[in-house]
């Protein structure tokens, strides 16, 4: 059985004490479905993926984290995280004011090219390596770049309010249920309009609006594991794949064939069993 790599890179290693402002932790391995408990530490943290989807979980919110992407963890928040399928992952921890306007809330982001060499170059640095040297300009170019990074619309927002809780528990048990909004409100002992309300407030997103982000998260999670669109489609509650691709595109901005292949290590098109890449 795997082990996991976050756990194997982190267990007995109080990060907090280490007198650096940035070091940086490879996964020299890759393991399969690993969870680490909920935990928190008062640097922030970047988990960076190279291969696998990784969760990361807060009290109100879920956030996925695909190849070529990183979640941002602000530090002090509790919060798990968890590996599906194959993943090998990078992390870096970040004193709260070791560059200006850092992100303050958690959020997936986007790794460019530079960024990526940037991280992978750090995890190779000495845990105390020299002040004043090349490893600190460098440190100092990786935070520029953390900086500017675009941030991925991969959030699933949780609320608190205990309906709007199970409402989501349900969902996540049977995605594929066509249950409308109006039958939904009745299961959870709410009027549709009242919940209508309550979502937005809590959340900020209309009931149709969560669903689809809840599809995509599922839609990622299971084709990087290399089922194809139409079976991925069918499990999801979709007719055809062609409305799911449809749903994904307005999710995210790209069929899911074109966002999996920008995201792979080698540059190579994404094998996405279903859908065929155009030249």
């Amino acid at each position: 059985m795997s082990s996991p790599p976050i756990t194997d890179m982190t267990q007995n290693k109080d990060v907090d004490s280490v007198p650096r402002p940035v070091f940086a932790l490879g996964a020299t391995s890759v393991s399969r479905d690993w969870e680490h408990a909920r935990h928190q530490h008062r640097k922030a943290q970047l988990i960076y993926s190279v291969r696998g989807i990784l969760n990361c979980e807060i009290e109100d919110g879920v956030w996925i984290v695909p190849p070529q992407c990183a979640v941002w963890i602000p530090g002090d928040l509790p919060h798990s995280a968890r590996g599906s399928g194959e993943t090998e992952c990078y992390c870096l921890f970040v004193e709260p004011d070791a560059a200006p306007d850092l992100p303050k809330t958690c959020c997936t982001i986007s790794v460019s090219p530079l960024l990526r060499e940037l991280l992978l170059t750090a995890a190779g640095f000495p845990e105390l390596y020299a002040r004043g040297g090349r490893e600190d300009r460098l440190i100092a170019t990786l935070l520029d770049e953390l900086v500017a990074a675009p941030v991925e619309d991969l959030h699933l927002p949780m609320a608190r309010d205990p309906r709007l809780r199970r409402l989501a528990e349900m969902l996540l048990a049977d995605p594929t249920d066509k249950t409308s909004k109006g039958d939904w409100a009745i299961r959870i002992g709410m009027s549709e309009r009242s919940m209508s309300r309550l979502l937005l407030h809590e959340i900020g997103m209309s009931f149709g609006h969560w669903r689809r982000q809840l599809h995509v998260i599922l839609a990622l999670q299971r084709l990087t594991k290399g089922e194809s669109v139409q079976t991925v489609a069918l499990e999801l509650g979709y007719e055809n794949a062609s409305g799911f691709v449809t749903m994904f595109r307005k999710a995210v901005g790209k069929p899911p064939a074109r966002y999996l292949s920008e995201r792979v290590t080698d540059r190579e098109p994404a094998a996405v069993p279903g859908i065929m890449l155009p030249d």
